[in-house]
């Protein structure tokens, strides 16, 4: 496998410097700024690409690692005519293989999703820890993506292109929906007289604790609380000094289904009424 990367952020930063680490051949880059391609030749020290034709010539699989929004572009303007024999890879989490590259299988090419479950934040440092990454692999070059990433040690699961936006949308709430739920938190702490950085300070032992539990035993036994513990009286106190608006309102959100989560856990017990306080 001789890998190239279309698009030089932070994901075809990460993704060639931990292949190269790893003993993967990767070629080198071509991307639209010629700065960017030429940044990320030197740290994975391999090859600046002038054009997508020249990529295409060296590489038998190709990382089209642009955003997520001009991968579908960035495809349609390679040369069909070279494409017999390509694997064409994506790292969106949301697009299957087929909505990124249409007609690729009619082309000669195949396809594949390679989607790392791991916020990939920096392009000279994430790669670091891509190697306790979860990838989750779509279409019909996956077979042969989850063989390297089970290779480097990385564990994988295939799914169907069905399922890659609810997939998706599962990795959002656990990531990015949570810096909503710190962000309202802090806001909280800051009109009680904290200050942003000392809101993060004070939550952090709570928070780890927490998330550590949850990946330990899982959301039903990690649950603890006024809601868990059906204690009213206390939420009902929440909702009253909670700023009307987007911060109540996700409040009362993931408060019912937190209920959820707790008559899973206490099934013998009446959560009835804070149901209603919560609605």
């Amino acid at each position: 496998m001789e890998i190239g990367f279309i698009g030089a952020g932070k994901v075809g930063f990460s993704l060639g410097k931990y292949f190269t680490e790893h003993g993967v051949t990767v070629k080198g880059y071509y991307s639209r700024d010629p700065e960017s391609a030429r940044a990320a030749a030197e740290f994975t020290g391999t090859s600046l690409f002038t054009s997508t034709e020249e990529l295409l010539a060296a590489c038998d699989t190709i990382f089209i690692t642009a955003p997520d929004g001009a991968i579908k572009e960035v495809y349609l303007g390679l040369d069909r005519s070279a494409l017999s024999g390509k694997t064409l890879c994506h790292c969106s989490g949301a697009m299957s293989s087929e909505e990124a590259f249409p007609g690729l299988a009619a082309a000669g090419g195949r396809s594949c999703s390679v989607h790392p479950l791991f916020p990939v934040n920096s392009k000279y440092q994430s790669y670091k820890e891509l190697g306790t990454s979860f990838f989750c692999l779509e279409g019909d070059a996956a077979p042969d993506m989850q063989e390297l990433m089970s290779s480097l040690g990385n564990p994988t699961r295939m799914i169907t292109a069905e399922s890659k936006a609810k997939y998706h949308a599962a990795c959002v709430v656990s990531s990015n929906l949570v810096c909503a739920l710190a962000a309202e938190s802090i806001s909280l702490l800051k009109d009680c007289g904290f200050s942003a950085e000392e809101g993060l300070t004070a939550l952090a032992p709570m928070v780890m604790s927490n998330i550590r539990k949850v990946l330990e035993v899982g959301p039903v036994e990690a649950l603890t609380g006024p809601v868990e513990r059906n204690d009213i009286s206390t939420v009902r106190k929440h909702l009253k000094c909670i700023p009307e608006g987007n911060g109540r309102e996700m409040y009362r959100a993931v408060t019912r289904r937190l209920i959820e989560v707790a008559e899973e856990r206490h099934p013998d017990s009446d959560y009835s009424e804070m149901k209603k306080i919560i609605k």
